[in-house]
């Protein structure tokens, strides 16, 4: 016996991997749901092997279903998960309305699967940004080894992170860097993306953060733990799929580099690829599609008594966002709804 499950948002980028991802897991689905806006009504959406059509999420009828994945912003969630929670339906929510309500659950499976059971306080579990994901998932088992004290990191975001306007802004863009009469000015950042990297994602806070770097201090002091110092640049690349960071570690205890790089090689989620010689490390185009979080460049910080730093790079629509749900998702089956 499988699950009844909506997918909100299903036309999106995160929308649509989430319905790949919950076909390619062979998640247990009885019924399945596909929402999306008004304006996209009756839009014909894969599912495995499957063709659905979108359903209206303002009409929608909540009662009887057991998950619903929602994409769909802040602002639409704020109006509908509520009402699918009141329908006695387990939210699994992407946007960031819920992820630092101490009420709701802050997930990566990898990392904290055990707060999954908070659910219960409002029927929604909240998943984390999409940076943060990939980064815990390599921290938390160094941490249980040597516990970390301070991390600074300094990410290489892809645009479509952005969402699809994003996406279509480095290309329209690079198109027109060699057909100069058809210039392209930014719209959706701040600056051209084509060629070119902005040190700016989300908007401005008062001392002199952006918000996406603000969120990566807070959703890794809730997900990992408080006491870990954090501090992020964050950085739009052009790059089409991927998030990359450079993350340098210190730690209470001395960890080497070696015994680092066998812990992370056994950790779930996490793939080392960490050759000293020409490729041998991930780049975000080899981890377009997969599952894995891959860690790369992992060497000793000589500048600190325990320090440790690494390359990590992740498909920001899988583990950072529909991956990181469907396994939520996973979980909620195999200890809470327990029908599969």
């Amino acid at each position: 016996m499988g699950y009844r499950v909506v997918v909100a948002g299903a036309t999106g980028n995160v929308g649509r991997e989430m319905l790949n991802i919950l076909a390619e897991r062979e998640f247990p689905v009885d019924e399945i749901a596909a929402l999306a806006s008004r304006k996209s009504l009756g839009t014909e959406i894969s599912f495995g092997d499957a063709t659905l059509k979108t359903k209206d999420l303002d009409t929608f009828d909540f009662t009887g279903w057991d998950i619903a994945l929602f994409a769909v912003g802040s602002e639409a969630t704020k109006i509908y998960a509520p009402k699918a929670a009141a329908a006695g339906c387990i939210v699994i929510d992407n946007s960031s309305l819920y992820r630092y309500d101490p009420a709701v659950p802050l997930i990566v499976p990898e990392v904290n699967a055990d707060a999954i059971m908070g659910y219960k306080n409002k029927m929604i579990i909240a998943n984390p940004n999409c940076s943060t994901a990939q980064m815990v998932v390599a921290l938390k088992p160094l941490h249980d080894r040597a516990r970390i004290k301070r991390v600074v990191v300094s990410t290489y975001q892809s645009v479509s992170g952005a969402g699809k306007e994003g996406i279509d802004e480095l290309w329209d863009q690079t198109k027109s860097i060699y057909n100069p009469t058809d210039h392209k000015p930014p719209v959706k950042f701040t600056k051209q993306i084509a060629f070119n990297v902005i040190p700016h994602i989300d908007v401005f806070l008062d001392d002199g953060s952006t918000k996406e770097e603000w969120k990566m201090v807070a959703e890794t002091k809730k997900i990992l733990d408080k006491s870990i110092k954090v501090t992020a640049t964050c950085v739009r690349v052009p790059v089409f799929v991927g998030h990359s960071e450079s993350v340098n570690i210190e730690f209470e205890d001395f960890l080497d580099e070696h015994e680092a790089r066998d812990i992370l090689r056994e950790a779930p989620g996490i793939m080392v690829v960490d050759k000293r010689e020409n490729g041998g490390y991930i780049t975000p185009i080899e981890c377009v599609g997969e599952y894995a979080t891959y860690v790369s460049r992992i060497r000793q910080d000589s500048t600190i008594d325990n320090g440790l730093s690494m390359w990590i790079v992740s498909d920001n629509l899988r583990k950072g966002a529909a991956l990181n749900a469907v396994q939520i998702a996973e979980i909620l089956g195999s200890r809470v709804l327990k029908k599969g």
